[in-house]
C-alpha cells in the first residue's frame, strides 16, 4: 500500500510539473516531496515503531536541514 502511495505521488508531481502554477511549483513539489519522505521514514525505516531516542535524532536531522534550507534561502533571496 506504501509503494502504491507513492507512486500515486510520483505521477501527481509529474503531472503538477507540466501546469504552470507561478511560484506555487517550488512550493508544491516541496509539500510532495515532504510527504513522501515521510512515508519511507515511517514505513521504510520503521520510525513508527522505534524507540523514542532515534525518534529524536531523525526530527534533529530534520530541523538542521530545515535550519539549512532556510539559510539557503534567505541568502538566495536577497541577492539582487
Amino acid at each position: 500500500m506504501v509503494t502504491l502511495m507513492l507512486m500515486a505521488l510520483l505521477v501527481i508531481t509529474v503531472a503538477v510539473s507540466f501546469v504552470d502554477l507561478g511560484p506555487f511549483n517550488t512550493v508544491f513539489a516541496m509539500l510532495v516531496s515532504a510527504a513522501k519522505a515521510v512515508l519511507i521514514l515511517v514505513f521504510f525505516m520503521h520510525l513508527g515503531k522505534a524507540s523514542p531516542l532515534t525518534r529524536l535524532f531523525a526530527g534533529v536531522g530534520f530541523f538542521w536541514l530545515g535550519i539549512l534550507i532556510t539559510l539557503a534561502m534567505s541568502d538566495y533571496l536577497t541577492r539582487h
